[in-house]
């Protein structure tokens, strides 16, 4: 059921199709992207991290919840979520509490654009604006490197420890964007969050590849056609693109030869088709 991809240091490994279901971990992270579907290895999960409300993308969180029992988890998962969407959320968990007579809880987290959140260690979550016909968000994770100030780099360690006890800021620190996540949005997302441009992973949806659907009709569900991508080509500056989300209209086993067909070759080479082997959909 569950199809797996190595995109540089990092592992997606879940489920993607357009409309059905969305649901992705990154195990090197400790993270889940939406939950549109709940597969038991995903119980053991703490921080869950969802881009907007509709089914596909929410609709078994009370499954996954109740997994958790079985992986011996009893301190409720960080939800992280569009902050308009908490109470609604919040109250649907509570009905599923009613209809199965025990606790589904959550931390929820929500968030605005440009928020951030401390992960653990280096690493913190940002928010970036998606567009989508209910509150949506992409998500870029950061991680924070030190490293001494230039004007120190020639003193030595015991100087450098003094400048340090005397108060003193010995080090500098540069952002570097490991992974970014942008689902069920309009291209515009790259214009209102660049950063997305220069992750050194990207995850992004691209639910629609050829004329059998429009980029006008792409558009009008808020979602991203491949010619908007292409258009676009050279400004991708990631390592790695992990494209997801397409349409049932494909069979997965046509995915990569139209990418082979359409793309420009430097484009191309980054590009990591999510898609099961064999010509069916999971499900």
């Amino acid at each position: 059921m569950l199809t797996t991809v190595t995109a540089g240091s990092f592992t997606v490994r879940g489920i993607s199709v357009g409309g059905v279901y969305t649901s992705l971990a990154i195990p090197e992270l400790g993270l889940l992207f939406d939950v549109g579907a709940a597969p038991r290895s995903f119980g053991g999960i703490d921080t869950i991290v969802l881009s907007h409300g509709h089914a596909d993308h929410v609709g078994a969180l009370p499954a996954l919840l109740g997994l958790r029992g079985l992986h011996n988890k009893p301190k409720p998962p960080r939800v992280i979520m569009p902050r308009e969407i908490v109470d609604d959320l919040s109250a649907a968990l509570a009905a599923m509490t009613k209809l199965q007579r025990f606790p589904i809880a959550i931390e929820a987290i929500g968030m605005s654009a440009g928020d951030e959140l401390d992960l653990r260690g280096d690493l913190k979550l940002r928010a970036v604006q998606t567009f989508h016909p209910v509150p949506s968000l992409g998500y870029v994770v950061v991680r924070r490197v030190a490293r001494l100030r230039v004007e120190l780099r020639g003193a030595t360690g015991p100087e450098i420890a003094a400048r340090r006890r005397a108060g003193e800021e010995v080090s500098e620190y540069d952002d570097r964007i490991e992974l970014a996540y942008a689902t069920d949005t309009l291209i515009s997302a790259f214009d209102h969050a660049p950063e997305l441009y220069r992750a050194r992973v990207l995850i992004v949806e691209c639910t629609f590849l050829d004329d059998r659907k429009s980029r006008e009709a792409a558009r009008a569900r808020c979602h991203i056609h491949l010619d908007e991508i292409i258009e676009r080509a050279e400004r991708f500056e990631n390592a790695h693109i992990v494209l997801m989300h397409f349409s049932q209209i494909y069979r997965p086993d046509e995915v990569s030869a139209i990418l082979d067909a359409r793309v420009p070759p430097r484009l191309r080479a980054k590009l990591i088709p999510f898609v099961p082997p064999g010509e069916n959909w999971p499900g």
